[in-house]
């Protein structure tokens, strides 16, 4: 009787202490961008200061002013646009195409294995970095918006998720269709893929948030400023601006040198906003497809 009652003692107390740990690791997430906001809402000599918590010192809207005002951001900020709708569009026919064969049977597919394997080999093993640019240089893609997209179209992560995913359906769906005459083509593209909406949520927002955030490949893939994505543009904006973006035209060149910790805290929320506004419509589906996807064999 004492055993039971630690127990149910045990179970009323986790919800209240996976709550309060919850709760303190979303308010570690989310203070940061209210504190962000708050510089890029603030006078520029409370911002310079510190002296801005949570809440705007001296408001004004100044620094979203010259955000708008600024044509280089914008021409950053469409180049990463452009970078994630063609890395969702690629990365997602070419994983299904990886991914439906590796879901189906041995028997079916006899080199499965072999090809899960090949697959796998590089996410243990990769060439470096030098080996990889002059690979992309070599195909004549560096300084284009595909050497952001190519590269990355077939993330293996992604094509086990999805053939995991596809593999715990039902097989009589499948067998059925077939048995009408249907070829795999249609089977894929009627009944596997409107079933597979969890799985391609999750997988989009991976993509999503993994080209908007990337900025890396922008500095050593462009040659010019002109053609970096907006991440890229705002890592070389707050480290070393002046003597990085020296190529910029007079009018960012005078942005630059007027800019306050309250304009960049503008350019970076501004830069928040578009993952922000995607991942509510897509969170329904992300909890439901990576745990179907990853535990499934």
């Amino acid at each position: 009787m004492k055993l039971n009652a630690w127990r149910k003692k045990s179970f009323s107390v986790f919800p209240a202490l996976n709550g309060f740990v919850l709760s303190v690791a979303a308010l570690t997430c989310l203070l940061p961008v209210v504190n962000l906001l708050a510089v890029s809402l603030s006078g520029n000599a409370a911002a310079t200061s510190g002296a801005v918590g949570l809440l705007p010192v001296d408001f004004t809207l100044d620094s979203y002013a010259m955000v708008i005002g600024n044509k280089d951001f914008w021409q950053a900020f469409l180049i990463s646009v452009q970078r994630v709708f063609l890395a969702i569009i690629i990365t997602t026919v070419m994983t299904t195409m990886v991914a439906y064969p590796l879901s189906q049977v041995s028997r079916k597919f006899k080199s499965r294995t072999f090809y899960a394997w090949f697959l796998f080999t590089p996410m243990l093993i990769q060439g470096g970095l030098i080996p990889w640019y002059f690979t992309l240089s070599s195909l004549g893609l560096v300084n284009s918006i595909w050497a952001f997209v190519i590269p990355g179209a077939v993330p293996v992560f992604n094509c086990f998720l999805l053939s995991n995913y596809i593999r715990q359906l039902p097989p009589a769906l499948t067998e059925a269709a077939q048995i009408d005459g249907a070829g795999h083509t249609r089977v894929l593209v009627q009944i596997i893929l409107p079933l597979c909406k969890p799985v391609l949520a999750t997988l989009t927002l991976f993509t999503f948030v993994g080209n908007w955030n990337e900025w890396f490949q922008g500095l050593i893939l462009m040659d010019t400023p002109s053609k970096y994505p907006l991440q890229t543009y705002l890592q070389v904006l707050n480290r070393d601006a002046s003597s990085l973006l020296g190529g910029l035209t007079a009018n960012i060149q005078q942005y630059i040198n007027a800019s306050s910790r309250s304009i960049k805290a503008a350019q970076i929320f501004v830069a928040i906003i578009p993952v922000a506004a995607v991942y509510p419509f897509l969170q329904k589906y992300f909890v439901k497809g990576i745990v179907i996807g990853s535990v499934k064999g």
